[in-house]
């Protein structure tokens, strides 16, 4: 299965988020409390890396864990980790991520499994949606991410 990426540069002042090199997670105290994501999340001067919807298919497009949610899962976040690192980023730079789901009732497994990719100091934004069906039946879970390369400065002499 081949992995779609899709890098967009975008500009804001350097003053606006100051010599920052990761991004800022916020949580403000006048919005309900936040359990494994974030209600802000402030993005560094870089490039977005937006990784498409990822579902349980291996490298050759074969499902994993058919009927198995947390498999499925599983699968999916390996998958996103193989898209990060294709372009030399990890879990700790995802800013977003918007995961559709066919069965709420798995929402403890889900949970477990991004407590186990996701950072859990500073997680991301997040989506969560329940969809009817996927693109194929037997798929129970799609995650899309986005992320960010952080702009790199250079040391003065």
């Amino acid at each position: 299965m081949a992995i779609t990426l899709c890098l967009i540069a975008f500009g804001f002042s350097a003053s606006a988020f100051g010599q920052q090199k990761g991004y800022r997670a916020l949580n403000p105290k006048t919005l309900p409390p936040a359990h494994g994501y974030s209600h802000v999340v402030v993005a560094p001067v870089g490039q977005l890396v937006v990784i498409s919807g990822q579902v349980a298919m291996d490298s050759k497009g074969e499902i994993v864990g058919k009927g198995d949610f947390k498999a499925q899962c599983t699968q999916v976040f390996d998958n996103i980790r193989e898209a990060l690192a294709s372009v030399g980023l990890t879990f700790k730079d995802v800013i977003r991520t918007d995961m559709f789901v066919t069965d709420m009732s798995h929402l403890a497994d889900l949970r477990e499994c991004r407590t186990h990719y996701l950072p859990e100091k500073d997680p991301p934004a997040a989506n969560l949606f329940q969809v009817v069906s996927l693109f194929r039946p037997e798929l129970m879970i799609e995650v899309t991410v986005e992320a960010v390369i952080p702009q790199r400065t250079k040391k003065r002499k």
